[in-house]
C-alpha cells in the first residue's frame, strides 16, 4: 500500500474521531452525531479497502480505550453497550459506500441501522419495534441526508489525495 493511501486512511480515521465529538444528546440514549456522514465520506473517497482500514482503526483504537467515540467515549463497553451495534454497523456501511455506487450505500445504511437496533434491543431489553422507534427512526432522515451530503462532497474533492 502506498504511503499516500495509508496517510489518507489515517486522516479519515482522525476525521471520524473529530466528527464523533459533535454530539446532540436525545432522550432515547442514542446521540445525534456526524459519524454517519464521516463514515460515508470515508467510503466514497477511499473505497472499500482503505475505507475499511480507516473505520477498522477507529473501532480498534476506540475499543481499546482511546476516547474516540461520541462524547469522548472509549473502551470495549462502548462496543458492547446499547449503541455499540451502530458502531459495528459502520463496517457494512463503509463496505457499501466503498463500492461508490449510490443506491448500494443506502443498503449499507440499512444494515448499520439493523445491527444498531438489534444490539440496542438486546442490551436494553426492548422489543425490536421499541428499539426501532427509539434508536433508529429518529435518525433515518439525518443519516440519509448524511449519505447524500457525503457523496456530493466526495465528488468535489480532488482525487489525487486518495
Amino acid at each position: 500500500m502506498k504511503l499516500r493511501k495509508i496517510t489518507a486512511a489515517a486522516v479519515f480515521c482522525a476525521l471520524l474521531a473529530v466528527l464523533s465529538q459533535i454530539v446532540l444528546p436525545l432522550p432515547g440514549g442514542v446521540p445525534l452525531t456526524l459519524q454517519t456522514f464521516a463514515v460515508a465520506l470515508c467510503g466514497f473517497c477511499l473505497g472499500q479497502k482503505n475505507g475499511l482500514l480507516a473505520v477498522g482503526a477507529y473501532l480498534l483504537l476506540g475499543g481499546v480505550g482511546l476516547p474516540l467515540f461520541s462524547s469522548f467515549g472509549g473502551g470495549i463497553g462502548w462496543l458492547l453497550g446499547p449503541t455499540g451495534g451502530f458502531l459495528w454497523g459502520f463496517l457494512p456501511l463503509i463496505f457499501c459506500c466503498g463500492l461508490r455506487k449510490y443506491p448500494i450505500a443506502f443498503g449499507g445504511l440499512a444494515a448499520c441501522h439493523l445491527l444498531g437496533l438489534i444490539q440496542f434491543a438486546l442490551v436494553t431489553g426492548n422489543s425490536l419495534w421499541q428499539a426501532f422507534l427509539v434508536a433508529s427512526l429518529p435518525y433515518l432522515a439525518k443519516d440519509a441526508l448524511s449519505l447524500v451530503a457525503a457523496r456530493w462532497l466526495a465528488k468535489r474533492l480532488p482525487r489525487k489525495f486518495f
